[in-house]
């Protein structure tokens, strides 16, 4: 959903089949951007699954952008998390 007078900088995501897990950890990592002049979600209600995810860019780029690097770094952190595991959990089950 992109806003009104807009060019793409201002762009409100709907994600369904998720809550704050997702929202929570997308939103600090699309924060890390500089671009990023607003990103925020919310659960519309407590009985949908789905979140309004909204960026808003400092009218550089396209909103599209920091919500993908946002997508892929959050990927890289879990598989990194992920790997430790499997690598340090036979230590530990032993």
């Amino acid at each position: 959903i992109q806003a009104d007078g807009t060019d793409g900088n201002c762009v409100t995501f709907v994600l369904h089949d998720e809550d704050h897990t997702l929202g929570n950890s997308l939103r600090y990592m699309v924060m890390k951007n500089p671009d990023v002049e607003f990103c925020g979600y919310c659960i519309t209600h407590p009985s949908e699954s789905k979140i309004n995810f909204r960026i808003q860019t400092r009218g550089t780029l396209p909103a599209v952008e920091p919500f993908r690097k946002g997508l892929t770094d959050l990927l890289g952190v879990c598989q990194h998390v992920l790997n430790t595991f499997e690598v340090s959990a036979p230590t530990f089950l032993a």
